[in-house]
């Protein structure tokens, strides 16, 4: 009988989801970085996307060293929902706009490597949040591609999104371009459902004691009249005619 060397089988690559380093440096940029998660994903809900934040993004396949780790980066024409982590090569899609909320410590990766990185990726935009305003002046610049290069947004509007973007305080404000309206994170949902609830309560108990006020209007007018057809009686028993 002749034994067979067993086949080798080929060492599966591993990818990491993460490397225990901190989603953000400060509160300020988690904050931000969570607000931004937080509207972009109810923003997108019901379509063929995802928003991922803070988890790696790998862009050459076999090589699990070659990733960077978007703080909050939006991918179309994908299924929606979350992920370990994003492989463009199996997912097929490049990220359509990569956010990065950006410090002095993290300037000149930000400013060069990265901005180079998804620039020959494909990135459609590229946006450095500056909350602190540390190195950013007016704290929001945005790059967008055009041909093979990025160019830098003079306006703050998002075309891959259809949002326009405004800086306000520590976050990013979203607004819908078609309608105006701006887009909110949950806290500020539940304040607006909580006002709109109260409000409705107040209405409808205004509702009811107006309600009461014509019951009780009423009831005094009914009892008006029933006084006066006893007084009409009482005159006519007396014999007393009342003038028509």
């Amino acid at each position: 009988m002749t034994a067979t060397a067993p086949i080798a089988q080929p060492n599966k690559i591993f990818y990491p989801s993460e490397d225990g380093t901190p989603v953000a440096e400060t509160y300020d940029h988690l904050y931000a970085i969570l607000a931004t998660l937080d509207v972009l994903t109810q923003y997108l809900n019901g379509r063929q996307a995802t928003v991922l934040a803070n988890q790696f993004l790998y862009y050459s396949q076999g090589f699990p060293s070659l990733r960077v780790a978007p703080d909050v980066m939006v991918i179309f024409d994908v299924a929606p929902g979350g992920r370990d982590n994003y492989k463009i090569w199996e997912e097929g899609q490049v990220p359509s706009v990569i956010f990065e909320m950006t410090s002095k410590d993290t300037q000149d990766r930000d400013k060069t490597f990265k901005k180079t990185l998804y620039e020959q990726l494909g990135v459609r935009e590229y946006w450095l949040f500056d909350p602190k305003g540390e190195w950013i002046a007016q704290k929001l610049q945005g790059y967008r591609l055009q041909g093979k290069t990025y160019q830098p947004i003079t306006m703050l509007y998002s075309e891959p999104l259809q949002l326009r973007l405004e800086i306000e305080g520590k976050r990013i404000g979203f607004y819908r371009e078609d309608t105006g309206e701006k887009l909110l994170v949950s806290e500020e949902l539940v304040r607006v459902l909580n006002q709109e609830t109260q409000a409705k309560v107040e209405a409808q108990q205004e509702a009811e004691q107006e309600r009461q006020r014509a019951e009780q209007e009423r009831q005094r007018a009914e009892q008006a009249e029933q006084r006066a057809a006893q007084l009409l009686e009482q005159l006519r028993a007396l014999g007393v005619e009342p003038d028509a």
